[in-house]
């Protein structure tokens, strides 16, 4: 069973804080421990020194300068803070000791492991810290002073640090996992508040919108982007619906128009140039339905179309191509220009790149004067190579320029002047330039002409 999120938040913030918990409660003992046994250590130094000071050597044998030393609490009693004090030979024989060691001896070592510090050894029923100190008489060594105190004290303090650590630690986690629990709930609550909303908002209510939070963090941004992709899908959708009204629209008015001629081709008998004049304008409602229908299957299929295998194309030939297929070859009311005076080449769909192309050309042609020339103009920008196309023709109204692309947008005065069109062209050329990612811009005059701008 998977965990919730707000479990899995705990349990990893927890087993975090479990690993530095666990670091700090060792570094703790460590610090405590090392304290503890250099104070125990600086303690014996001192003892030693002061011991080592008042031995002497006499009759072969090393003896204390005071021997009332031995009469001293602290090496008489074992109990009160005891202090273990034992002269011995270079080969460990025991030459005296305090009267609190009885019959017990401290441990002689002749390969010197306690240099450098004391070491923690049983003395009966105890456990002491020991020291071993070489005695040197005139440069010679003698023997070794044992120096030794009870550890007892230490090792409970130490033993009772670490029983309340271990008992600290596991109490210390749950109460951490139940308060990050806790507090991930908490922190985690305004987005269970966005899914609510979120699981609120149909297609019949796009409109409404997700509160934004007051403060602007991480939730804020996500409550901000999920508005903004609720704004795109009503756009889009308002869109699907405008197309879906239009396309019925457009198709509906030449079905009607054959449908009418139909039914008054039937009603009488007619002649012969009659039923061919019908017959035709029936066609001509079959042609336009026709054209209506390609251009809309390939604006359905432009994205498609753009997802097909690019290639590098250079621009001048490329043009050159669609010139002589369109049969204009030769023709000069088509002009291609490169600015550049060497190839130009881009990295696109071929197939999906000449419909851009021939779209922009046939637009052109068809709102310009026979007599007036169209120039395809291939150039560089700052590194990015751009096509233009330019006409002289009627030009677009200021105010519909933002208009042009949209699916079945024609001037009104195009539709007066019965120009033909289904005013998909343009809007199947920006679908395509959207997937291409090319940026296409235009800029037109009424009455003085339009140049679109294709940027690579």
């Amino acid at each position: 069973m998977k965990l919730s999120y707000t479990k899995r938040i705990a349990w990893r913030l927890t087993s975090v804080t479990a690993l530095i918990v666990l670091i700090v409660f060792g570094l703790i003992y460590f610090v405590v421990n090392w304290t503890v046994v250099q104070n125990i250590d600086n303690e014996l130094r001192q003892e030693s020194d002061e011991h080592s000071a008042q031995i002497f050597l006499a009759d072969d044998k090393i003896r204390f300068s005071h021997k009332n030393e031995w009469a001293e609490r602290e090496h008489q009693e074992i109990q009160f803070n005891p202090i273990f004090v034992e002269i011995v030979s270079l080969v460990g024989e025991s030459m005296d000791r305090s009267p609190n060691l009885k019959d017990n001896h401290l441990l002689f070592h002749s390969e010197g492991i306690f240099r450098g510090g004391g070491l923690n050894l049983r003395l009966g029923d105890q456990e002491v810290r020991q020291m071993q100190i070489p005695l040197n008489n005139k440069g010679k060594l003698e023997g070794y002073l044992l120096v030794a105190t009870s550890f007892e004290d230490a090792r409970r303090l130490l033993t009772n640090l670490r029983n309340i650590l271990f008992f600290l630690y596991p109490l210390i986690l749950f109460s951490l996992y139940f308060a990050m629990k806790y507090l991930a709930a908490k922190s985690i609550q305004p987005i269970k508040e966005i899914i609510g909303k979120a699981n609120q908002i149909t297609q019949n209510n796009l409109n409404e919108r997700i509160p934004q939070p007051v403060v602007r963090d991480e939730i804020g941004q996500l409550a901000l982007s999920i508005n903004s992709l609720l704004a795109r899908l009503e756009q889009a959708i308002s869109r699907e619906k405008q197309f879906t009204s239009d396309a019925s629209h457009e198709l509906r008015t030449p079905l009607a128009v054959l449908r009418g001629t139909l039914e008054v081709t039937i009603r009488k008998p007619r002649t012969e140039e009659e039923y061919v004049s019908k017959i035709r304008t029936g066609l001509q409602s079959i042609d336009k339905m026709t054209i209506m229908l390609d251009q809309l299957l390939a604006l359905a299929r432009a994205e498609k179309i753009a997802s097909t295998n690019q290639e590098e194309i250079e621009l001048t030939s490329f043009v050159e191509e669609i010139k002589n297929q369109l049969g204009y070859k030769g023709n000069q009311r088509l002009i291609i220009e490169n600015l550049t005076g060497q190839d130009v080449f881009v990295h696109s769909s071929e197939k999906s790149l000449e419909m851009v192309i021939t779209n922009l050309i046939q637009n052109a042609l068809k709102y310009s004067d026979a007599f007036q020339s169209i120039t395809i103009a291939i150039g560089m920008d700052n590194s990015a190579p751009f096509l233009t196309v330019s006409d002289k023709g009627q030009g677009i109204e200021a105010s519909n320029i933002d208009k042009v692309f949209d699916p079945f947008f024609r001037e009104k005065s195009m539709v007066e002047q019965a120009i033909p069109g289904t005013g998909l062209g343009l809007a199947i050329v920006r679908k395509l330039c959207q997937e291409l990612k090319i940026e296409i811009q235009v800029q037109s005059i009424k009455d003085h002409g339009t140049v679109f701008k294709l940027i690579f």
